[in-house]
């Protein structure tokens, strides 16, 4: 009998749920939007109650529309917006407050006090990751800090901290279980990537109790079953991975120097680097991507806050396109963008530069300047960011990169895909699914369950749609990303503002 794996997507603005066959297509798809809070500038909250519940409504969705029995499905795996923070009472299984979503800026303040007392560069000994607001460690201490009726419940043990997936796990279980995989685990600046354990040393630094965290689980295994209630049977959930490694695992990208890049609003370009993390030098985040039957592999990220944005940004704030796939028509209707160079910076720099201060920059505009030319800079704009963060990727690892796996939804836009390839000189290679984070996490289930052997059988499955490869000499290309380095340059020459 054929077997079938329903992978849940808990995403930032939506969850959906698919159901995938043994030759990893998509059997049936459901998705509904999740709702985005603001209650000051810069912050960004959700309801984790409602996280759920728009979650199971999209699982019980999928299977429907499948008209599979329920026996048919053999497991279940889970991929998640990473950092977002949760508190939760243990006895009631009711959220304390609100879930502080991975893009709050609202504990920067407790991030400048890390640096401030010099600890920046043991946490990233510790962490491999470069302290920032984006992790899941100062949500948690801010939580701990605004209510300190929260904070003796905390050390009371009466409360459970955990990311979106040990929500999920402790909703799907019952209450059952409250744990964590390693690759979510490695996103809360509180988890030492080297001992592969919570550190005690962070967590005496920032006065976080331990005894809220969860405990650790392989990404692929089964880590619990789902309460009978929710699908009438069962079934295990066998796979759960933050949703970058998620991609790159569904990328099949299982050996080291193998990398993708994701276009989103933002871009996260990850590349394995195999059994030994490496610190990185060049300002990236080293992170566990996967850890299974006992074996942890490691990546190295750069995380892009502003590529499909800064299209958005033509669409909204300039008006020159009406959608986002207008900018494709609009810049091949010039053969180059006539000198011009656009950084993005509208919410700051991430990887390789962490400059939050730094602001959008366009250069090299002229009177023959045009919308046309200005798309195709912001096009060239998202390319020669992941040019930075590859090229700093090939320094920290000492690997060479041979192509460049791509997905998300900006990789239907082929002239993006030409672009970034001449860009990096070496092929941008798009798969045939494309939905390869929810497809990642049901290859990590499946694994557990003998819907798939092994990763060799895997790797039969990944197929190509379409391989770019570069078009133009190397003396252009490195004039070009010489130009684009003075342009950031500038970019980031803004002051910090006075308080």
């Amino acid at each position: 009998m054929s077997k079938y794996v329903l992978a849940l997507d808990q995403g930032t603005t939506s969850s959906r749920a698919i159901i995938f066959d043994q030759e990893g297509n998509i059997v049936s798809l459901a998705q509904r939007p999740i709702d985005q809070i603001y209650p000051h500038p810069g912050w960004v909250n959700q309801d984790a109650e409602h996280i759920w519940e728009v979650t199971l409504s999209v699982m019980k969705e999928a299977v429907q529309q499948s008209q599979l029995g329920i026996s048919q499905i053999a497991a279940i795996g889970i991929t998640n917006q990473r950092e977002t923070t949760i508190l939760w009472d243990r006895a009631t299984g009711k959220p304390v407050g609100p879930a502080i979503v991975w893009q709050s800026r609202q504990t920067s303040h407790l991030v400048d006090d890390i640096f401030r007392r010099g600890k920046a560069e043991r946490y990233q000994q510790i962490t491999g990751l470069v302290p920032d607001a984006y992790f899941s460690a100062t949500k948690i201490l801010w939580m701990l800090e605004q209510d300190p009726e929260v904070r003796r419940r905390a050390e009371q043990g009466d409360l459970a901290f955990g990311t979106v997936d040990s929500w999920l796990l402790w909703k799907l279980s019952g209450g059952k279980v409250h744990l964590t995989d390693y690759s979510n685990a490695s996103r809360t600046m509180l988890f030492d990537i080297n001992e592969l354990e919570w550190s005690d040393e962070l967590l005496a630094d920032l006065n976080i109790p331990k005894h809220i965290l969860p405990g650790l689980c392989d990404n692929s295994g089964i880590i619990c079953h789902a309460d009978s209630s929710i699908l009438g049977a069962e079934i295990p959930v066998a796979g759960v991975a933050g949703d970058q490694q998620a991609a790159l695992f569904g990328q099949t990208c299982f050996s080291p120097g193998e990398a993708k890049n994701t276009y989103g609003t933002g871009s996260f370009c990850l590349m394995n680097i195999g059994e030994k993390p490496t610190h990185s030098k060049h300002k990236l985040l080293t992170t566990i991507a996967w850890g299974i039957n006992g074996k942890v592999e490691y990546a190295l990220e750069g995380s892009i806050f502003v590529t499909g944005a800064a299209v958005g940004w033509l669409r909204d704030g300039l008006g020159i396109i009406k959608t986002s796939e207008e900018v494709e028509q609009l810049a091949s209707s010039v053969k180059d963008s006539g000198g011009v160079f656009f950084v993005p910076a509208l919410v700051g720099l991430g990887a390789p530069y962490w400059d939050q201060y730094a602001r959008g920059t366009i250069i090299g505009i002229t009177r023959s300047t045009t919308a046309a030319h200005i798309a195709r800079a912001t096009l060239e704009a998202i390319a020669f960011q992941t040019r930075d963060v590859v090229e700093a990727m090939i320094a920290d690892s000492g690997i060479d990169l041979h192509e460049l796996r791509v997905d998300g939804g900006a990789v239907k836009n082929d002239l993006l895909l030409q672009i970034q390839a001449d860009i990096l000189g070496v092929p941008v290679v798009r798969p045939t699914m494309t939905e390869v984070t929810a497809l990642g996490a049901a290859y990590l289930a499946g694994l557990a369950t003998d819907v798939w052997a092994d990763q060799q059988d895997l790797k039969a499955h990944w197929k190509e749609d379409r391989r770019f490869e570069p078009s133009i000499n190397a003396d252009q290309r490195e004039s070009l990303y010489s130009t684009w380095k003075r342009a950031v340059e500038r970019a980031c020459r803004w002051e910090k503002p006075t308080e």
